[in-house]
């Protein structure tokens, strides 16, 4: 499939991704990892909107990574900076600073090293893995190369973000201790 052809395809909400011309569709998603992807989205928008930061969007988002390579993907929360909001029109066209994924038991397309080799080639800065079981935001740094710098945060630590600086949430916090 082309990403003209995904495009044309109806609205859903169902997670689904085009990856490199193979359309994906998964299942929903858990409630405990929802509730996650909620949680993220308030607080990040709220915190970013008091900073003028830029913009925060959950999935289901679609993200083109490369139009031609029929790349398209929907992380859970996306963040783009102030600066490069014209890449958000009817999808998001172009990789945004950071993309967060909720870590679950069955991933949605690729293994998740070829998820971040995705993100890291088409020029997201950051991402964030939130994974429940272990109660971690793991905070990937990338560069064209792939993985940069790794830092994890548990219990109370406050989430240090190249993208967004000190950002006023916890792995406590964010998975309701």
């Amino acid at each position: 499939m082309t990403t003209s052809e995904y495009l044309g395809t109806p609205e859903t909400v169902l997670p689904r991704e085009l990856a490199y011309g193979v359309l994906h569709v998964a299942e929903s998603p858990s409630p405990a990892h929802q509730r996650v992807v909620r949680d993220l989205t308030i607080a990040l928008t709220l915190y970013t909107r008091q900073k003028g930061l830029g913009e925060v969007l959950p999935a289901p988002m679609d993200v083109i990574l490369d139009y031609d390579a029929a790349l398209v993907v929907q992380p859970d929360v996306i963040f783009v900076g102030t600066d490069r909001l014209d890449i958000v029109t009817d999808r998001v066209h172009g990789a945004p600073d950071l993309a967060i994924e909720v870590l679950s038991p069955n991933s949605r397309v690729g293994s998740l090293d070829e998820r971040l080799q995705w993100f890291a080639r088409s020029g997201v800065r950051e991402c964030w893995l939130c994974d429940l079981p272990h109660r971690e935001i793991a905070v990937l740094t990338l560069s064209a190369g792939g993985v940069e710098v790794r830092a994890a945060f548990r219990g109370g630590d406050t989430v240090v973000s190249g993208v967004l600086g000190d950002v006023p949430l916890s792995a406590d916090s964010l998975y309701g201790y």
